[in-house]
């Protein structure tokens, strides 16, 4: 009798298992379905170009002298949540000094769904960082009470810009913010320059303080999702910064950040830790999700690719390890920009690698969403009140009023533009180290497989799901999107 019932069970057991393959594989099937490849390639005119429209057909075990990308659409990982850009004041004041024809350009350029990349994610500062003509406030020096608050300032030029980039991403943009220092009467060194602490008889006023931004911004007509703690809390910069050790950061939401926003009945805008390099993102998870009574107001941490880049490892592995010991919190890429700006180098193909490199491995390791840096800086790489000056992904020549694509716009885009809300990564590996491969699964049921070759050399490879495949090529140094 029991023999019997074991047998029974393990028959139910397999056609349970066997139910749930056949319905995981209905959910995505190649049956009928063609493939747009789009490419960007150097030494080309390809950019986000329609290259090949290809069919899938039978496959088999692939031979190892063959290269592939293998797709599994029945394994599921993170839902995706945007890719986007900061609008910072010197972004804001670039746009400003457009003409009206550029800067319809320029916006549809990064948030039209059809006629640019499609833009869903934006980041912008509470008061001013490095990239502000100059260090402003929204209070007087010494005012604890925020009577003075006002942001009257972002009313110029930053305002105007948020509202037209909102409007022309259809009427929304999932929009954070993030401080980079408390006023200079509220920290250990008496300045908003060069790092400083957070004094601890501030901690209510600087926590009060998010209150009055958010509060602000929301009547002009600016949800906001989130706040970061602090930008780069462990670096000691000559613009504006402020330091917090994990601890710090850790007591200061668990006493005042969350609380004071729980109360002031805005407990549903996010709070996103670290906001800082892959380097040291493990010991600040490890601190602050390790105690229930802060990590209960964390939605995840934010971080930043400025640790040492050698082209290739860049940390990486720190990212997919947070994601393994903390799966219920989330990851988002919050700011990243290639430094040392050089005129002679806007089209240095290497910038736009670093984004796609970047990119695939950080979603690859459970990464939700990827915000880049400045959306738009000068001829100069400014405006940046501490000479600063970086690149981004589009220049404005002030002096001609041209716009500059350089290839990491067009890197980007090939994950903006594709993947969309709410898509699910799967499971996507490649045979050979010369490519990369990420995989989306839309909500409309299309995919989005990106492959980008870092080689010098033209790669013919197998597209494979399941039993069937499609064979593509790529150009050397190039990044491609296959739709299907």
């Amino acid at each position: 009798m029991k023999k019997n019932t074991l047998k029974f069970l393990c028959f139910l057991f397999t056609v349970s298992a066997l139910a749930q393959q056949t319905k995981a594989k209905k959910e995505f099937t190649t049956k009928g379905k063609k493939i747009t490849v789009y490419t960007t390639a150097e030494n080309s005119n390809l950019r986000l170009t329609s290259t090949d429209n290809l069919t899938f057909s039978a496959s088999k075990q692939p031979l190892e002298t063959e290269i592939s990308v293998f797709v599994e659409p029945s394994k599921k990982f993170q839902t995706f949540m945007g890719i986007g850009g900061a609008i910072t004041d010197a972004s804001a004041e670039i746009f400003a000094k457009l003409s009206k024809e550029k800067q319809t350009e320029f916006l549809n350029a990064y948030y039209d769904k059809q006629k640019g990349i499609g833009y869903s994610l934006l980041r912008t500062t509470i008061q001013s960082s490095d990239f502000s003509s100059g260090s402003y406030s929204y209070i007087k020096e010494g005012d604890k009470d925020l009577k003075t608050f006002t942001i009257e300032h972002d009313r110029q030029f930053r305002i105007p810009l948020i509202k037209q980039a909102i409007q022309t991403a259809g009427g929304k943009l999932l929009t954070y913010v993030a401080p980079w220092s408390p006023n200079a009467f509220m920290k250990s060194n008496g300045n908003v320059l060069k790092g400083g602490t957070l004094l601890p008889e501030y901690y209510q006023t600087w926590a009060n303080f998010y209150v009055k931004f958010i509060k602000e911004y929301e009547k002009e007509g600016i949800p906001i999702w989130g706040t970061s703690t602090q930008n780069e809390p462990m670096a000691v910069q000559t613009w504006e910064s402020c330091i917090y050790t994990a601890e710090a950061e850790r007591d200061f939401i668990k006493n005042f950040l969350g609380p004071t926003l729980k109360k002031e009945k805005l407990g549903d805008k996010k709070i996103i830790v670290w906001d800082h390099n892959r380097d040291l993102m493990n010991y600040r998870a490890n601190v602050i999700y390790s105690d229930p009574e802060a990590a209960k107001y964390v939605w995840g941490m934010g971080f930043h690719w400025y640790e040492n880049w050698s082209g290739g490892d860049s940390m990486f592995d720190n990212v997919a390890k947070v994601n393994e010991a903390y799966p219920d919190k989330k990851l988002l890429f919050t700011e990243g920009c290639v430094e040392k700006f050089d005129a002679a180098k806007y089209q240095f193909w290497g910038n736009g690698e670093r984004y796609g490199i970047s990119m695939i491995n950080d979603f690859n390791n459970g990464t939700v969403g990827w915000t880049d840096w400045n959306i738009l800086l000068d001829q100069n790489g400014g405006p940046n009140h501490v000479g600063n000056f970086c690149f981004a992904p589009i220049h404005a020549d002030t002096t001609t009023g041209e716009l500059i694509y350089t290839p990491s716009y067009y890197y980007i885009g090939h994950f903006s533009k594709f993947i969309r809300l709410n898509a699910k990564r799967v499971s996507s590996a490649v045979s050979r180290s010369g490519l990369l491969s990420t995989s989306f699964l839309n909500t409309d049921g299309t995919m989005a497989t990106i492959v980008m070759n870092k080689t010098d050399k033209e790669i013919t490879y197998n597209l494979i799901i399941a039993a069937e495949k499609t064979v593509v090529k790529i150009p050397a140094h190039a990044i491609q999107t296959l739709v299907y």
